[in-house]
């Protein structure tokens, strides 16, 4: 009887022990860090920018010029923009991971973070969040499953300003 209790105290326990959260993101302009903090602080989890080797200037972001460096990368499925610096994200169960909306999808170092992490991503549960401002994150979500199916996709939040 006493094993019986002391089971069923321990998992009580864990149910209401904090899991540990991470709030990934990548930010071309701001607007996406802002909402990665804010729900970083509603989570009590830790904050890890996606920085890109080489930070996106204004030109490198005007999607009305094929030529620019978002339109190239967006243009071709397989580019990998390099990433700074890694994370270790095997202490996180649970990894919310941020980004604006570019040509409906994440951001191409979305997938080279998530090729980077996704062996130590299996088992976690992923919750994909979007800023926008027109669309929505339904498209980015079915990219996400369809690129990586092994991984466990929640429902992703838009995150807009309002």
């Amino acid at each position: 009887m006493k094993k019986l209790i002391l089971a069923l105290v321990c998992a009580v326990m864990m149910g209401t022990m904090n899991a540990e959260t991470l709030v990934a993101y990548f930010s071309a302009t701001g607007t996406t860090k802002a909402a990665a903090e804010k729900l970083a602080k509603q989570h009590h989890a830790r904050l890890w920018e996606i920085e890109p080797a080489e930070h996106y200037t204004a030109a490198d972001l005007d999607w009305r010029n094929p030529n620019s460096r978002s339109s190239v990368e967006m243009n071709d499925p397989d580019e990998r923009p390099m990433i700074k610096q890694c994370t270790d994200v095997t202490p996180y169960d649970t990894v919310y991971i941020g980004f604006p909306i570019w040509w409906g999808i994440c951001p191409r170092i979305i997938n080279s973070w998530l090729d980077n992490n996704e062996p130590q991503l299996q088992g976690k549960v992923l919750i994909p969040f979007a800023t926008s401002g027109s669309s929505g994150i339904e498209e980015a979500e079915a990219y996400l499953k369809q690129t990586y199916p092994s991984l466990n996709w929640q429902k992703g939040l838009l995150l807009n300003k309002r």
